[in-house]
């Protein structure tokens, strides 16, 4: 209960849990789009017809990003605790949710980066086998600049889905305006704990989708 005040929570409460919702997107973000780049190139450049076609390594990654991707998150973040504490020492706070938020969008992130090499038209891969590139320089000169703003749009649909990740890790200690929302608007039934919670998130997830839609749309002018 909130004992008769309008809220509980207080302007420092609030900041420090922004501050945690924010340190998990960025950090999960940033080692999930690495990894997840990684594995888009490898899914596109190694499929049936691809630059660098190779069976086996095709389906067997394909098959990983698959299965992770069938796991809904919380799941996800549970099965993986032991992984979790191993890397980082312990299964709550944000540490702790960085791992599974990261080991979550990595594969997500693949699929979207993979879809997006390939919509680059085969022209222009023909056009660079023509002008002797090498399968690298393919990826790197070719395919990679072709498909710069799918993958900016790519990215920010990953992050508003790794927002709901983040508010989602609150609910299992990892602290963040998921926690806030949990454990001031839900079980002190602090009205206006739940309302900025909502707010804040939606702000969050229109901010991401309109810097990442602007900078995609400037490069597809260029």
């Amino acid at each position: 209960m909130n004992d008769g005040k309008w809220t509980l929570i207080t302007p420092e409460i609030f900041f420090k849990a922004l501050g945690e919702t924010l340190q998990m997107l960025g950090v999960s973000l940033v080692l999930g789009s690495l990894l997840g780049i990684l594995i888009g190139a490898v899914l596109a450049l190694t499929r049936p017809g691809g630059v660098l076609p190779n069976r086996a390594v095709s389906i067997v990654l394909g098959t990983l990003v698959n299965l992770v991707r069938s796991l809904p998150f919380i799941i996800l973040l549970v099965a993986i605790l032991p992984f979790t504490r191993v890397l980082v020492g312990t299964s709550i706070g944000v540490w702790a949710a960085i791992v599974p938020l990261t080991v979550m969008i990595a594969p997500y992130i693949g699929r979207l980066v993979e879809n997006s090499l390939l919509e680059v038209p085969q022209g222009v891969i023909e056009a660079a086998r023509s002008m002797g590139a090498s399968p690298m320089q393919i990826f790197w000169r070719f395919l990679l600049p072709e498909a710069r703003a799918s993958l900016i749009l790519a990215v920010t649909i990953a992050t508003v889905g790794l927002v709901d990740a983040t508010a989602m890790a609150g609910t299992v200690g990892a602290g963040g305006i998921g926690d806030l929302a949990l454990s001031y608007g839900y079980q002190r039934y602090d009205g206006f704990a739940m309302v900025i919670t909502c707010v804040t998130l939606i702000i969050l997830v229109q901010g991401v989708q309109m810097i990442g839609t602007s900078i995609a749309r400037r490069y597809r002018r260029r």
